[in-house]
């Protein structure tokens, strides 16, 4: 399969956030995660999260790295959740790097595949725990955070959403590729949002799942037609491969930050990027005769 060519590369990320507070994780930008006690799963009714937590306790290694909530003008986003404002941060951040306006994506030649593994889930806790009111259960669905990106920024091509972590965003570029390789768009975006603050404590519970910390991030991939070669491939079972990004864990958004990382490298040759989640193991080679300079021209 022929590869794409970067044109821009948003990545938000609470690493970021965290520097930029002085090096310490102060508490506009870090959370501790509380671990608890939740009894015996038949003693809970209705979802664990509306309960009161028991012996809870601060864990100082169960950290969440957080995003603040972007200001946005427009009344249009009074209501947009943190993860949507943040999704159009990230495309902000990609048409800067790419040094373009938005009338650049604009159009129905521009395709949008959304990726995430999570966040929805606060949205999805707002509502049932009756917050934000009935305005609010728009924003439960995934697709909501593409449908801001696509009215913002006049996204009108192909679209699509895949759930999971980091093996379904290299899945997103694969699926990019073989769009514009078809000719079915002339630039796609790749764009996956990631937080993990609202539901810390369910983290916590499922404290052996992850890689501690929990790097909330934003980013979003510009691509157009290149040159050289692209492959994919996905099996079941393996140990994880750790990601260039280091430790911590990013769910869906680690490739992109991953790649981002290559970039500032500016290392020659082709790009390996991994991933795992839930078993599946992915990897995307990227082969060397395509232009990952930063603002370069497809």
């Amino acid at each position: 399969m022929r590869a794409p060519a970067i044109r821009g590369l948003g990545v938000l990320t609470g690493e970021e956030a965290k520097s930029a507070d002085g090096g310490s994780a102060g508490p506009d930008n870090s959370t501790q995660a509380k671990s608890a006690d939740w009894g015996s799963a038949g003693a809970i009714s209705g979802p664990p999260h509306t309960k009161s937590l028991k012996n809870g306790t601060v864990d100082s290694t169960l950290q969440i790295l957080t995003l603040p909530r972007p200001d946005r003008p427009g009344d249009r986003f009074r209501r947009a959740t943190r993860e949507c404002l943040l999704a159009l941060a990230a495309v902000d951040a990609m048409l800067e790097d790419g040094k373009a306006s938005r009338e650049a994506i604009a159009g129905e030649r521009t395709a949008l595949l959304y990726v995430t593994a999570a966040a929805y889930g606060a949205s999805n806790r707002a509502f049932i725990e009756r917050r934000g009111g009935v305005m609010h259960f728009a924003y439960t669905a995934p697709a909501v955070v593409p449908a801001e990106v696509a009215i913002e920024f006049g996204v009108a091509g192909p679209y699509g959403i895949l759930i999971g972590g980091a093996p379904a965003t290299l899945r997103a570029i694969e699926q990019a590729a073989r769009l514009l390789e078809a000719g079915t768009c002339d630039r796609a975006l790749v764009l996956a949002v990631e937080i993990f603050e609202e539901c810390a404590d369910l983290y916590a519970r499922h404290r052996r799942f992850y890689r501690w910390p929990l790097v909330e991030t934003a980013a979003c991939l510009w691509l157009e037609r290149g040159a050289g070669e692209l492959s994919f491939e996905s099996a079941r079972g393996g140990r994880r491969a750790a990601g260039a990004a280091g430790a911590g864990e990013r769910f869906a958004a680690g490739p992109l930050a991953d790649l981002r990382d290559w970039r500032a490298r500016a290392t020659a040759g082709p790009v390996e990027l991994s991933g795992r989640w839930r078993g599946e193991h992915a990897r995307l080679h990227w082969g060397p005769e395509i232009s990952h300079a930063r603002g370069s021209a497809a």
